[in-house]
């Protein structure tokens, strides 16, 4: 056989390998797309209905302010139906990282999303200081991980379909879907990022967000920065301020895991450790003289951008916040972590010479960069909501912030991938708290 034919044999075997692999890909996108489609609309839905009831709840607190006097009686009530019925979800968000660091593990109970969801609207109705980024997360997992018995998923899959259901929910509770597929991507193992995990985890976060704006919700709206030319002065600003976020994100972390021990340690009996709570609540609002750092705290979040705030703002929201979260109230930390961020942002305008919105900014971001130890999805954020001009500034405030706040975290379950540090490259695949 000549060198010719045997080259044109050779090559139309090389033609049908290439379409071979071609459809088979074809067919994993179909089948992907079908899967996290349905991820979206689930989780999308259920976060319009969350957005919608905790907007609702807001009002009405805003308008009845006596309601904050029942935080007892909803801590107890929400202490009681979890420890009643809701031990196997109690671990919220860890439960979710666990799932998908060890797929064969049983399917996350469907009962996560209802109690997550009804709990954390009634946290935010008498005025506990918590986020709904967790609730937002716990709602897409568990939804997502009721596929995996119909679809007879292997672990690998099954992997993937909850980190899909991470992503949906994040994106579609913020309007990020950038930043809500990264999120999804990053959180669960610290130092690595699943890119197995990267075309299902954008087309969930996408359709998620749609679907929730299709439901008519509409997401807070911030002004775009116009951020300044880089110079060696804003460099040197930026860096020093993302230090600053760094340890306020490490402080956060650290004050959370104390109230929770402290909690657990001196109430035996769970529920009441937020009646407990709701009562140390209530004495600090007396004290404090304002409601501002209750709920959610958008709008002193929208004030820091534009007018100089009490410099003491983010302790105070750092210290009610861990006490909300710690005692065992529900939500997330992320809406609070952005109020800590841009108030402390606030704060540091008179010492750092850069603008006061850009300060705001970085911080809105850069504290839960360091919490959460997700730079990459925090630096999406800060371009979908504050546009990409400021994107430079972000990711360089995130990534400071991701470094200086340490080896720990708001998610207990996060495990260590690879260090942030060389030399702590001995801990890998132990959780980021263990260290």
């Amino acid at each position: 056989m000549s060198s010719l034919k045997k080259y044109f044999i050779l090559y139309a075997k090389a033609g049908r390998r290439r379409w071979l692999i071609t459809w088979l890909t074809f067919c994993y996108l179909l089948k992907w797309l079908l899967m996290v489609a349905t991820v979206g609309i689930l989780a999308g839905t259920a976060s319009a209905l969350f957005l919608t009831l905790l907007e609702m709840a807001t009002h009405f607190r805003e308008k009845n302010l006596w309601i904050i006097g029942f935080l007892p009686v909803a801590g107890f009530l929400i202490g009681y139906v979890y420890h009643r019925w809701g031990q196997i979800v109690v671990a919220g968000n860890d439960l979710i990282f666990q799932r998908i660091q060890q797929p064969s593990g049983s399917k996350v109970p469907f009962l996560m999303t209802p109690l997550v969801l009804l709990a954390t609207v009634l946290t935010h109705l008498v005025g506990g200081s918590a986020g709904r980024e967790g609730t937002a997360v716990q709602m897409g997992g568990s939804l997502a991980d009721q596929l995996t018995p119909w679809l007879r998923l292997k672990p690998r899959d099954r992997e993937i379909l909850l980190i899909c259901g991470i992503s949906a929910g994040f994106s579609s509770v913020f309007g990020t879907p950038l930043a809500g597929a990264v999120f999804g991507l990053e959180v669960f193992l610290l130092g690595h990022i699943r890119y197995s995990a990267l075309l299902p985890s954008l087309l969930a976060a996408f359709v998620a967000d749609a679907v929730t704006t299709a439901w008519g919700v509409i997401h807070t709206q911030y002004t775009l920065i116009d951020a300044p030319e880089l110079t060696l002065l804003s460099l040197g600003g930026t860096v020093l301020a993302g230090i600053c976020f760094g340890l306020a994100a490490q402080l956060f972390s650290r004050s959370t895991q104390a109230v929770t021990r402290f909690f657990k340690s001196a109430f035996i009996y769970a529920p009441w450790r937020p009646a407990a709570g709701g009562l140390l609540l209530i004495l600090l609002f007396w004290l404090l003289g304002t409601t501002k750092f209750a709920g959610l705290g958008v709008p002193t979040i929208l004030t820091s951008f534009t007018t100089q705030l009490p410099s003491y703002d983010f302790l105070i929201k750092i210290a009610l916040t861990a006490i909300t979260l710690g005692c065992g109230f529900k939500g997330g930390e992320v809406t609070p972590l952005f109020f800590i961020g841009a108030t402390l942002g606030n704060a540091l305008f008179p010492w750092i010479p850069l603008p006061l919105a850009l300060l705001a900014a970085m911080g809105f971001v850069a504290v839960f960069a360091g919490a959460a130890n997700t730079p990459l999805a925090c630096t999406f954020m800060a371009m979908e909501l504050f546009g990409t001009s400021f994107g430079l500034y972000a990711g360089l405030a995130c990534a400071v912030s991701y470094i200086f706040s340490a080896n720990t975290g708001i998610y207990s379950a996060q495990m260590v991938g690879k260090s942030k540090y060389h030399f702590y490259n001995r801990f890998k695949n132990k959780r980021i708290n263990d260290i």
